[in-house]
């Protein structure tokens, strides 16, 4: 059974939370006799951060089973990604979530769940809290850059982490990457391979005053308008790039807090 919802470029975490509570709703009602349900992960590739996107839809789940509305035989959820990197970093999480894989058998483990930091607040407020834009090349080589480099960096640092895949989203993606731009915190840019559309959300991220961390594999990479900037260069070493956007997001924190 196939559940419609808005464009997925207009798919928010508030949606995901809702859409996975209202699926196992309709699946109780259209197949009550289902013991297995696959669902796959709403707002990766459509700039949602990937870990508050996983956690709203486990929280609408978890909202889904405490309050009955689910088949009656129901016996296993099953999340399903194409990616094995996405499918390993997904499994992480619900390991942090749910340390124990038959917590979420019983009521009272589904409703201590909710109460969690981790679930409460997921989907129900996740656009109220502070998010770091990212701009950087789509390429697979820049996937591992991204994932435990920049995101883990971010996410350490008390912000969602939030980029855009030019290659999935429909419509005017401008507008979108624009108004999160204008919204964000900060913006962090990786420099490397000296794309157009990275130079441009630079530019227009200074256009409107917001501060950057820029980012590069290599000097070399820097084209000339940008080699008089602060630039982080991590040498191709990921490790390096966490440490080193660790270590400048903390002191932008301090400084934050001093000014303030």
């Amino acid at each position: 059974m196939f559940v419609g919802v808005v464009p997925l470029g207009q798919f928010g975490y508030e949606d995901i939370r809702s859409f996975a509570t209202r699926a196992l709703a309709e699946l109780a009602d259209k197949m009550p006799d289902a013991a297995e349900i696959a669902l796959t992960l709403h707002g990766v590739g459509f700039g949602l951060d990937e870990t508050e996107a996983f956690r709203a839809e486990l929280a609408g789940i978890v909202e889904a089973l405490q309050n009955g509305k689910h088949p009656r035989e129901l016996r296993r959820i099953v999340i399903v990604a194409k990616d094995p990197g996405l499918a390993q970093r997904l499994q992480k999480q619900l390991d942090e979530i749910f340390p124990n894989e038959h917590a979420m058998r019983t009521l009272k483990h589904r409703a201590t769940a909710l109460e969690s930091d981790a679930l409460r607040t997921a989907g129900k407020a996740s656009r109220d809290k502070a998010h770091v834009f990212v701009a950087m090349p789509f390429a697979k080589e820049f996937d591992d850059r991204f994932h435990y480099g920049i995101h883990t960096a971010i996410r350490n640092a008390g912000f969602l982490c939030e980029r855009a895949d030019m290659a999935s989203f429909t419509g005017d993606i401008l507008l979108w990457v624009k108004e999160r731009i204008d919204t964000a915190e900060l913006l962090v840019a990786d420099l490397s391979g000296a794309n157009a559309n990275v130079y441009l959300e630079v530019g227009y991220a200074w256009g409107r005053g917001l501060p950057t961390v820029l980012l590069a594999s290599n000097e070399k990479d820097l084209l000339f308008d940008v080699r008089s900037q602060r630039c982080l260069v991590y040498q191709d070493s990921i490790r390096k790039l966490e440490e080193l956007l660790t270590q400048e997001l903390s002191t932008l924190a301090g400084k934050r807090r001093i000014n303030s």
